[in-house]
């Protein structure tokens, strides 16, 4: 078997990220990137990739920059047997040597080695989870990831929404939060009111602001302590991704100010290396790979080996459609232990309608697909109606 073709598009929603101050549920990205590999033996494989989808198509097709390191992803494919995933792997990694090592180039590499594994799973009539060696479990708990509401009252709102809908557990993040410590306390605290003590609850506090005039977000460590604390008061499970990416001492210093609470990190990340330096140097208590852009499912088992080694938690990021869920889903089957699965309800139809069978939950859970492969099929209506490049 070998590989014909390496196809990068663009899907346009065709609506932008919305008003922060916006107390409705979130329309999400604006434009999808996917990426289809094609054999000679009418075998495919898809993947999505979180990245800038017009920049990471360039990286699939550009021309020859004449030398390796400055090559395309379709010149390091062409003519490859897609089973020697390792291989491939570290030959998109030294075509793009000198360009894509991290950012969007190690985005593409991500995408596309998703892309590999779905290919694998479908030719040996396998879920990638079976490739990967394990599948701990047939199903994982779901988590509603969402923005959070400008107000209490609206918090409150969108709460009894996720519970009617049937989630055991919240994420709020983002939009208005970060800016206003007590503001911040007060949303989390309507939320947790309205959840009642049983249901898990979430932050994801976002490292910068969905704004173009302001997009900084400068919040003082001993800020953070503070807020921290507040949190710990509210049974919050998790507060994630709210310091710079780069700023691994600063997770340390707040994760050393924890009793209950856990520090989580890692969806801008990519690679083993900086997973150890979060793990070791910050301290962190859950490991976010985002297996479109930390290196796809050949690196994210290496980072879940290496959670497991440190007993700390391993919580993929999968905040795209469901490609990126099922393959989230083959990892969780895979780890010892599992805590949750990130569940994308933007409301954009595209996001969750691109798959068939869709991936949907059942009384809080998300079941493991069971097909070959990712074990989803793109509906390529789908991708023909919202493809604009």
């Amino acid at each position: 078997m070998r590989i014909i073709d390496v196809e990068a598009m663009v899907l346009d929603t065709g609506k932008n990220y919305p008003d922060p101050q916006a107390a409705g549920e979130a329309h999400g990205v604006r434009f999808i990137s996917l990426v289809k590999v094609t054999t000679d033996e009418g075998i495919t494989g898809w993947s999505d990739i979180e990245t800038q989808p017009h920049v990471g198509k360039l990286i699939v097709d550009v021309p020859s920059g004449g030398a390796i390191g400055f090559e395309s992803l379709r010149q390091a494919l062409i003519g490859d047997d897609p089973l020697e995933r390792e291989r491939l792997w570290q030959k998109m990694y030294r075509y793009l040597g000198y360009y894509g090592r991290q950012g969007a180039g190690m985005q593409m590499i991500s995408g596309i080695d998703i892309a590999l594994w779905d290919i694998a799973g479908k030719a040996f009539g396998q879920p990638v989870c079976k490739l990967l060696g394990a599948k701990y479990r047939d199903r994982v708990k779901a988590y509603a990831s969402t923005l959070f509401r400008p107000t209490p009252s609206a918090m409150k709102t969108a709460v009894a929404d996720y519970l009617a809908r049937g989630f055991h557990a919240i994420k709020f993040g983002w939009g208005v939060f970060g800016d206003d410590l007590d503001l911040d306390v007060a949303l989390v605290k309507a939320a947790r009111e309205e959840a009642g003590p049983d249901i898990t609850l979430m932050v994801d506090g976002g490292w910068y602001r969905n704004d173009y005039v302001v997009p900084y977000k400068p919040r003082p460590l001993k800020d953070w302590v503070r807020l921290v604390r507040r949190l710990e008061e509210l049974d919050v499970f998790w507060l994630e991704d709210f310091l710079h990416p780069e700023n691994i001492e600063g997770y340390a210093q707040v994760a050393a100010q924890t009793k209950t609470l856990r520090i989580a990190a890692g969806e801008q990340l990519a690679g083993v290396r900086e997973f150890e330096r979060l793990a070791d140097g910050g301290h962190v208590d859950v490991l976010q790979p985002d297996l479109s852009r930390c290196g796809g499912l050949t690196i994210g088992r290496q980072i879940a080996d290496m959670a497991l080694r440190r007993q700390i938690d391993c919580v993929p990021h999968a905040w795209l459609t469901d490609l990126l869920k099922a393959a989230s889903l083959h990892l969780n089957a895979y780890l010892m232990t599992s805590q949750y699965l990130e569940f994308n309800v933007s409301s954009a139809s595209l996001l969750n309608n691109l798959c068939r069978p869709k991936i949907e939950m059942e009384d809080g859970y998300i079941p493991i697909p069971d097909g070959p492969g990712l074990g989803v099929e793109v509906d390529e209506e789908m991708v023909a109606r919202y493809r604009v490049e």
